[in-house]
């Protein structure tokens, strides 16, 4: 079987994936609404897609890597820096709120690149440069913040968190957004097919002409890149710059990915997948909310569901 037919044969194998979520969301939205009379409200589904916003961008950024055949780690260390950076830049350098804005995604993007630069150009393993990436980056957040939660007052922050636009939150509208870039890119740009090449065959790539190692730092720019996003939301969500922010949003990212047909070995998946398995755990985890679960229970399932998402994964590379 020629190599091209092989990548489609796995490419519809991750689809299989992608439409069995599909319609778990779907049946998980019917019984949600059945059984919970608050949860197909306006005001709850306009609250669904705001608190999914940032797993939102956050997991599509990491679609990129793991296409690419990689894995960050650091994702949200990254968000946690970049809203620490944020704050700092609004409350002591006393930027406007736009500027500011604008050099915490410069900020994120470094940050992501510098992981890429390691990873890509000088060759070390990704789990171990974003292993410890995480802890450095973690590292600076604690020391930059002295630990400490600051207040960031801000009307463009506030109204990037709670103003609409057509009836839709602005989070609503930016997740659509980056959707749309993010699958534009992905299909229907050089880099986009750079990104399968890499992830299918590295060696293959670099031998046909692509430049693998800036391809590399390319995908993890984009995921420091949309830490950052997350990031800037967080801080406009809470009204200040946390060090606590971005502990759990790398598991959860992590699973929307691989629930929606990406996979660990790269070059097979996509951002239409991973939008997919974002929807599905925000209504799983806003459905358990409404319906008064506690929430370590929500943590429990969503960690079960990771773990089954990663042995799909395994089986179905197995099967390729």
């Amino acid at each position: 079987m020629s190599r091209r037919r092989t990548l489609r044969l796995l490419r519809g194998v991750a689809g299989q994936r992608f439409f069995a979520v599909l319609v778990l969301f779907f049946a998980l939205f019917v019984v949600f609404t059945l059984t919970q009379e608050r949860f197909a409200t306006s005001a709850n589904i306009k609250a669904l897609l705001t608190s999914a916003a940032i797993l939102w961008v956050v997991a599509i950024g990491l679609t990129f890597v793991m296409l690419a055949g990689g894995f960050d780690l650091s994702v949200g260390s990254m968000l946690a820096l970049t809203s620490i950076g944020l704050g700092a830049f609004v409350n002591d350098w006393g930027l406007p709120a736009v500027v500011a804005v604008l050099a915490a995604l410069a900020l994120g993007a470094t940050l992501g690149a510098f992981n890429g630069i390691l990873v890509g150009k000088l060759g070390l393993s990704f789990l171990v440069v974003t292993l410890g990436t995480l802890i450095l980056y973690r590292g600076f957040v604690n020391l930059w913040s002295d630990t400490r939660t600051e207040q960031v007052l801000s009307s463009f922050l506030d109204s990037l968190a709670f103003d609409s636009f057509l009836g839709l939150p602005y989070p609503v509208w930016l997740m659509a957004g980056t959707f749309l870039v993010a699958l534009y890119v992905q299909r229907s740009t050089y880099f986009g097919r750079d990104v399968y090449a890499v992830g299918g065959n590295a060696d293959a790539a670099r031998l046909s002409g692509i430049k693998v190692g800036r391809t590399i730092i390319a995908v993890y720019a984009i995921s420091g890149l949309l830490a950052g996003v997350g990031g800037v939301l967080q801080t406009a969500r809470i009204g200040a710059a946390s060090p606590q922010v971005g502990e759990a949003v790398l598991f959860d990212a992590a699973a929307a990915v691989l629930l929606g047909g990406t996979s660990f070995a790269g070059g097979i998946g996509g951002v239409g997948g991973t939008a997919v398995g974002v929807l599905f755990l925000a209504t799983l985890q806003n459905g358990l909310s409404v319906a008064g679960i506690a929430s370590y229970w929500q943590q429990i399932v969503t960690g079960g569901i990771l773990l089954v998402a990663v042995l799909l994964d395994r089986v179905q590379r197995e099967g390729g």
